[in-house]
């Protein structure tokens, strides 16, 4: 009898030694951002809120066929901070609070903001330069202070929120803050993209700092950070067709000037999908 139920349970515990893992609970990835992470212009535009400027090809997309699970995107071009917590306006209507979308469901959240609180773009287009002049650097500076440094110091609070307030909405979710990309090289390369030496290293400056203040904010609420300014050096609106993956004031791709084209999504779908898949430390 003892060496029966001993049996027993030897099989038994062999079942349970090679039973299968219950599966783990499907992906519910949930993207929030601006126009640099939802692709305008790039092929297929999504309905219905065609305002928005959201990429079927964004990195969002991309990265969540890799990872599996469902995608919930509401990256809107023209989006800022604010638009998080209240409707946004754009030129085809209205759309929800990107927060919406944050529940407890998610497992995932990558939110790429605060360009537009900055106005870079707009600042990138004032320094077109046709001819050889004055920089617009200096406009942007008044008795020693940097207009967007001080900008970007007083976003770190509302990012500092925003991260607290994705984190309450969704507790189980891993949370990637989402960084901006390299838009010139050093020293620029004045005519072919008509930006002045100068310029081009401000800029570069001013968002490597803006970067850098986002990577601190996610590292101080113990959330991820994804570097997408290292990985696209090399890449920026100078170099060829080929290579680039942000376009230039004219673009040759399907993409609005100085945002992602296609190439650039699918580089930077990798980088996202490589990074959430690295624990955290």
């Amino acid at each position: 009898m003892i060496r029966r139920l001993l049996t027993l349970c030897t099989a038994a515990a062999l079942v349970l030694t090679v039973a299968p893992p219950a599966h783990a609970a499907a992906e519910v990835y949930v993207a929030l951002g601006d126009s640099a992470a939802s692709g305008p212009l790039i092929p297929n535009q999504i309905l219905p809120q065609l305002g928005c400027f959201r990429s079927d090809r964004n990195y969002a997309h991309l990265s969540s066929r890799d990872l599996g699970g469902s995608l919930r995107d509401v990256t809107c071009s023209g989006a800022d901070i604010q638009d998080m917590y209240e409707s946004q306006s754009t030129e085809l209507g209205s759309v929800p609070p990107q927060l919406d979308a944050v529940g407890p469901d998610a497992t995932l959240v990558t939110v790429q903001i605060g360009g537009n609180d900055l106005d870079l773009t707009g600042f990138i287009e004032d320094c077109l330069s046709l001819l050889p002049g004055d920089p617009c650097y200096d406009e942007y500076q008044d008795n020693g202070r940097d207009r967007f440094r001080d900008g970007t110091d007083a976003l770190r609070p509302r990012v500092d929120q925003l991260i607290r307030d994705i984190r309450a909405r969704a507790p189980q979710a891993r949370i990637f803050v989402v960084g901006y990309a390299t838009y010139a090289p050093r020293n620029g390369c004045w005519p072919r993209v008509p930006v002045l030496g100068v310029d081009a290293n401000y800029i570069r400056a001013t968002i490597a700092y803006f970067n850098q203040a986002l990577r601190e904010q996610a590292a101080a609420q113990g959330v991820g950070f994804v570097d997408f300014q290292t990985p696209s050096e090399g890449h920026d609106p100078c170099k060829s067709s080929s290579v680039r993956w942000i376009e230039p004031y004219v673009p040759a791709s399907a993409a609005t000037p100085f945002h992602p084209n296609a190439l650039g999504m699918r580089n930077f779908a990798a980088i996202v999908t490589r990074t959430v898949r690295t624990p955290l430390l």
